[in-house]
């Protein structure tokens, strides 16, 4: 999927940003959601009814997923909706929150508080690094709801076949590992990650581990899962905690025990002018954020991503299933 690229995009050089609207690095038309939803634990009395909302998302299964369910508890509540979700990369969509040319989407508290917002270090709390992100964004026009647990975070997987001889639990027992058998610790990574102080240089400082130049493979996102399940050419690989394929190709995921990473907690941004206009849209969104969490995403994930379901459909099923809405 390619996440560190779409937190950290470069697409559209900053200069340009006011433009995206207009010229947009690809903010497409949309098309209205026609679902027939009603009401279930959410939207009783359609507090929404007249109300004439637009979602986004970016463009990768996770983030489909979320603004789909954000449209469909709209829909419910009675308003209007359309669909302006897979937009390409980060910074075309939060763009069209700036610009009220989407009302609301899911983004990432890691993604805003480094990458939109400019700070080098992130908050190791969560709920403190969204509430600093929250606090920071007025400024920007933007409105954040409270955050979910799901956390899509960076981590490194092993295959549990490989596992079984070496134990691995924290980012800790690989750089213990690097020192004693340093000509073990293979890693499959992808380019950008590969040479990023937010990456793997940063994470081996951060744990005093020094992993042969040789012994890191650079390579696209998706064949990273393949190689490390079912090959002996990465013991390691750059994977996300939310990532479908983890459970799917039976990987352990390693413990970022000294929280070199940004936690990056999915919750709902809004256009600041929207939620001011429709005050409901917290009390439905609430909810569904409170039952977000990364097994949760893990698990839908892998029917987009591994079964090959349309992230709309998983989206609704998840939605009518925990009793958010109901099917007209």
């Amino acid at each position: 999927m390619g996440k560190l690229a779409l937190r950290t995009t470069a697409a559209c050089a900053a200069a340009l940003l006011p433009l995206l609207a207009l010229a947009g690095c690809g903010l497409k038309s949309g098309s209205p959601m026609v679902d027939d939803v009603l009401p279930g634990s959410v939207g009783q009395g359609q507090p929404l009814k007249g109300a004439s909302l637009t979602v986004t998302s970016k463009n990768f299964s996770e983030n489909i997923v979320l603004g789909q369910m954000i449209g469909l508890i709209f829909k419910a509540a009675g308003a209007e909706v359309l669909d302006r979700t897979n937009l390409p990369g980060s910074i075309s969509a939060r763009e069209a929150i700036i610009q009220g040319d989407a009302d609301a989407m899911y983004e990432y508290t890691g993604t805003a508080w480094i990458t939109y917002l400019g700070n080098d270090e992130p908050i190791t709390d969560p709920y403190e690094q969204w509430e600093a992100v929250r606090d920071a964004d007025v400024k920007n026009g933007v409105a954040w709801l409270p955050p979910s647990t799901l956390n899509n975070t960076y981590t490194l997987a092993i295959s549990k076949k490989n596992n079984a001889k070496y134990g691995l639990k924290t980012l800790s027992d690989v750089a213990e590992l690097s020192r004693r058998d340093p000509k073990a610790v293979t890693v499959c990574v992808e380019n950008e990650f590969a040479s990023r102080e937010d990456g793997l240089p940063g994470m081996e400082k951060a744990y005093g581990m020094k992993i042969p130049a040789g012994n890191v493979m650079k390579m696209d996102a998706g064949i990273i899962y393949t190689q490390v399940s079912k090959s002996d050419s990465c013991l390691l690989g750059e994977a996300f905690t939310t990532d479908g394929r983890i459970k799917a190709m039976n990987l352990d995921t390693l413990a970022d025990d000294r929280h070199f990473f940004p936690n990056y907690n999915a919750a709902p941004e809004l256009h600041a002018k929207t939620l001011e206009k429709y005050p409901a849209i917290a009390g439905l969104l609430d909810p569904l954020s409170k039952r977000l969490t990364t097994e949760t995403a893990q698990r839908l994930n892998a029917l987009v991503d591994v079964e090959g379901q349309d992230p709309h459909d998983v989206a609704k099923e998840w939605l009518v299933a925990e009793g958010f809405i109901k099917e007209g």
